[in-house]
């Protein structure tokens, strides 16, 4: 089952997007998981500040990947099609479920920092618009629902990669190869 190295899948554009959003997240998260805690007082300085540059950039790169998907969908390969439908629906769920967090997950964040009266943006002057009043308690609980989804959405990365890994070892139907 072995499929052409040359059979086109994803186009240049839907494959930068997809690797420019797996590094940002991939830094998100080696910052979100070594950034100090947030407390009652705290600052959105160091790392807290690079989270939420970082976060921006997540929300500019997910909405360009969310669009060119719109308006560019790719084509089935032969590997795609050889599949059974239950692995094509499971993927289509992995795959939906990745878009949905990873609109939600930064957006959450977004709300929370608002709350915090902290800006989103890149700088202070290229910010986004604020979600939440500051002070808004609904939008500190946005803070625990935003760790917690984020570690769902990092196992279903993980799942995602395993997929490609399984395609590209296991099936060697050049799935993964489409992605390069």
């Amino acid at each position: 089952m072995n499929q052409a190295p040359s059979d086109p899948v994803y186009g240049r554009v839907a494959k930068a997007l997809h690797w420019l959003v797996f590094v940002l997240l991939g830094l998100q998260y080696v910052i979100g998981w070594t950034m100090p805690d947030i407390e009652r007082h705290t600052l959105p300085t160091g790392l807290i500040g690079v989270h939420i540059t970082l976060g921006t950039l997540i929300v500019l790169a997910v909405a360009a990947r969310i669009l060119w998907r719109l308006f560019n969908r790719p084509a089935a390969s032969r590997a795609a099609l050889a599949t059974p439908l239950w692995s094509r629906r499971l993927a289509s769920l992995v795959h939906g479920s990745l878009y949905v967090l990873m609109v939600i997950v930064p957006v959450l964040g977004w709300a929370h920092a608002n709350a915090r009266g902290w800006v989103v943006g890149i700088t202070d002057q290229l910010s986004l618009p604020a979600l939440m009043p500051e002070g808004s308690a609904l939008g500190h609980e946005f803070g625990d629902v935003h760790g917690a989804l984020a570690v769902v959405l990092i196992c279903l990365i993980g799942l995602h990669v395993a997929a490609g890994l399984y395609h590209h070892i296991i099936l060697r139907d050049g799935t993964l190869r489409n992605m390069w």
